[in-house]
């Protein structure tokens, strides 16, 4: 359970740091409040990549090779 709730948090991460990329306005309007949520996922995964990164290829190698 603890594995897919990490799956779905990763994802997250990558796809707001993807749309804030590709189109910084959708996610820079709302900072604040229950979407502000959005945003800060896009900064988590500005600033934090490498880590992001690394968490996301070992997820991945998890999934792969869970029974």
């Amino acid at each position: 359970m603890l594995n897919h709730l990490l799956t779905v948090i990763l994802l997250l991460i990558c796809t707001c740091a993807y749309l804030r990329a590709m189109a910084p306005s959708l996610l820079d309007k709302n900072k604040t409040g229950l979407l502000g949520i959005f945003w800060k996922c896009a900064r988590i995964g500005e600033r934090k990549s490498p880590y992001v990164a690394v968490c996301c290829v070992v997820m991945a190698l998890s999934i792969l090779f869970s029974d």
